[in-house]
């Protein structure tokens, strides 16, 4: 097997966990995924001001305190943290190897770099070849641009055991392993729908592993002694994280998520097996980022009595003083009645303003809120200062033929080998979704004795973003609870529970080799992170939502997990 390990899964993490990997224990391989959707307007924002810029800087840092460790004990790095500009972190690396006296073998990866005049950055998914191509060359140092965040396990995978392109159920199986650790802690215990049932009650998951076989199996584990764990229920939830449908597209592999079995293999162990995988899209994903404009907001809190009409006053003035366009109110009602003291008796109302226009959105509008302080509802007050606008980013995706782009792996002694498309591709078709919203199969499910309970008691979850996009995944913990749960659980209930999906079109899926149904919410985050106004603006906290929702349950369904 290659032990495969991770230690970055977004630009941000734990800046100690490449140092807590290396130490820990036996690895081969140690990744770093940087890359979300945001991350890229990110990334082009800092090459806007600087054009030797556009990879993520904090990886440098991270890399200082580690690449001795790393090269001592054979340790290869694979990380996506290039972003906009693999060859100059790849350069940057060298500079730090020649500094710190330690000779460094560095390859990259290019070419996703897509050419839209009118875009801030537009970028192709690519897949895992080129990355394998670089370590077959004796790369001690992986860097890639954008690549599908499961291509940094795929990739090391292929070069282990010389996959091919037409080994479609190992490069499968390969990506639900990387799918797995490329959110780091999230796959061991983060963010877990039953954090309070982990040994260390969630405090400090460590960061995860996935030993992946000839075959593509793996089993996802972790470093002895690290926080968190390794459950079928852990991994469940990350492969519920950001998906749709049961095909699970790639660069270089559809992987079929519907034939993932799971199953305990000691402890903090879960074994992967059994994936299965069709050939690739003719396409690959693009990724593109526009600027959308300049955003403001402003807050003010209303306390006490009459909320409503003292939300209506503020929004009359405030449309009065700047005009309509690019509002938007949402008033949060966090008051409670009879409250005793100011906080719990207020609610909020948060106004939005985005505009092409940076005055408008600037101090024209948050200098015009605060104007009302002493000319608006009693009690007045607002939470910030006036402030300028801010320009704000609109993600989208698109599609370009896998040969329309030239994507090469720089090996270490600066050879360009050009990485060929897959030969043998197949288009996609839109999955079935499940049956949803039949008020028949809903009402047929709670026949029997009930009780009021949490829907999170005998249901976990995960949600995520994707573009304007939600998901929402949703897992029983028993055999009995999956049986109610996809007949019980329809878009029409799901629009019961969660209101703002109602208006919006929702495609749901069942996945009973997981025990779960996973619902894609359309537009929900409209033109995406960086322009939603949600006070959730990336939908993770969606699914805990829907947990808290008091619903009839089953008298007889059992609350804990079991197989």
């Amino acid at each position: 097997m290659i032990r495969i390990g991770n230690a970055s899964g977004f630009y941000g993490d734990r800046f100690t966990a490449w140092r807590e990997m290396l130490d820990g224990g036996e690895l081969d391989v140690l990744t770093g995924d940087y890359l979300a959707e945001l991350t890229m307007l990110i990334l082009a924002r800092d090459r806007m001001r600087d054009p030797d810029l556009g990879y993520a800087k904090t990886f440098l840092r991270q890399l200082e305190t580690c690449l001795g460790t790393a090269l001592d004990r054979g340790v290869r790095i694979v990380t996506n943290a290039g972003g906009l500009n693999p060859a100059g972190l790849a350069a940057a690396i060298g500079k730090l190897a020649d500094r710190l006296g330690l000779p460094t073998q560095v390859g990259y990866v290019e070419g996703d770099t897509i050419q839209r005049p009118d875009a801030l950055s537009a970028n192709a998914y690519l897949g895992a070849f080129g990355i394998a191509a670089c370590l077959d060359a004796g790369a001690d140092v992986v860097v890639t641009g954008r690549v599908t965040d499961a291509s940094l396990v795929v990739g090391p995978a292929i070069a282990r055991y010389g996959w091919g392109r037409d080994d479609l159920d190992e490069l499968a199986g390969a990506t639900v392993a990387g799918h797995l650790v490329e959110c780091g802690a999230q796959v061991t215990g983060g963010n877990f729908s039953f954090f309070t049932e982990l040994p260390d009650g969630g405090h400090r998951p460590g960061f995860p592993i996935a030993e992946v076989h000839p075959d593509g199996s793996s089993v996802l584990t972790k470093h002895p002694g690290t926080g968190g764990a390794v459950t079928v229920e852990t991994v469940t939830a990350q492969l519920l994280y950001e998906i749709g449908g049961p095909s699970y597209l790639g660069p270089d592999v559809v992987t079929r998520l519907d034939t993932v079995t799971l199953h305990p293999d000691g402890a903090d162990r879960v074994r992967v097996s059994g994936v299965r995988g069709t050939p690739p899209p003719p396409t690959l994903k693009v990724g593109v980022n526009n600027l959308g404009g300049f955003r403001n907001s402003m807050t003010f809190v209303l306390c006490g009595l009459q909320i409503e009409e003292k939300a209506a006053l503020v929004r009359g003035q405030v449309e009065e003083a700047v005009g309509k366009d690019g509002l938007e109110f949402t008033l949060a009602r966090t008051d409670h009645p009879d409250a005793v003291d100011t906080e719990s008796a207020s609610a909020l109302l948060h106004v939005h303003l985005r505009d092409g226009d940076k005055a408008r959105a600037g101090r024209a509008f948050s200098a015009a809120a605060v104007e009302l302080a002493l000319a608006s509802y009693p009690g007045c007050t607002l939470t910030t200062l006036p402030g300028d606008a801010t320009p704000y980013g609109v993600f989208t995706a698109d599609t370009v033929p896998q040969d329309a782009v030239a994507h090469v792996a720089v090996l270490p002694g600066g050879e360009r080998v050009p990485i060929a498309p897959p030969t043998r591709t197949s288009p996609t078709s839109p999955d079935e979704s499940a049956p949803g919203g039949e008020a028949a199969i809903g009402e047929a499910a709670i026949d029997g004795p009930t009780r009021r309970g949490a829907l999170g008691e005998v249901v976990g979850a995960r949600s995520g973003d994707k573009a304007g996009d939600a998901n929402l995944g949703v897992w029983a913990r028993s055999d009995a609870g999956y049986t109610w749960l996809r007949t019980w659980l329809t878009v029409d209930r799901l629009a019961e529970l969660v209101p703002e999906t109602a208006p919006l079109s929702v495609r749901r899926y069942e996945l009973s080799n997981l025990r779960a149904v996973n619902f894609v919410i359309e537009g929900l985050l409209g033109a995406g992170v960086a322009a939603s106004t949600r006070f959730d603006p990336q939908a993770k906290a969606l699914g805990e939502l829907l947990r808290a929702r008091v619903v009839d349950l089953p008298a007889d369904l059992p609350t804990g997990a079991s197989r």
